[in-house]
């Protein structure tokens, strides 16, 4: 069997990372986004890890930049007030102003 270096990745015979399957995870993370942006999701890239990865990178939208893009999400905010009055006690203020923070006060308290 011989091997050859290609300029395209998917071209090698090799079973590298490209030929491995789709996880449902990614597969359902690109539907998410061909869903909200209005993109069609081809067949054809749904065959490859590799292919799929770069049609997420390519197609997803870019993260907020601006004045309060480091703050929490509602959804972090949500289950953090959950947990707080699960456990009778205060989310503290200043994790509301950085997502790090809040995930880290998630994760301590769970």
């Amino acid at each position: 069997m011989t091997f050859s270096l290609h300029a395209n990745p998917e071209a090698t015979t090799s079973n590298d990372y490209h030929h491995v399957p789709v996880t449902e995870k990614q597969l359902s993370f690109a539907r998410q986004i061909a869903d909200r942006s209005g993109v069609v999701l081809p067949l054809e890239v749904q065959q490859s890890r590799y292919s799929l990865s770069r049609w997420i990178d390519a197609n997803k939208v870019a993260k907020p930049t601006g004045q309060f893009s480091d703050y929490a999400s509602s959804k972090q905010v949500g289950l953090a007030e959950r947990i707080a009055r699960r456990k009778r006690c205060e989310v503290p203020h200043e994790c509301f102003r950085d997502r790090g923070m809040m995930s880290k006060w998630i994760d301590a308290n769970i």
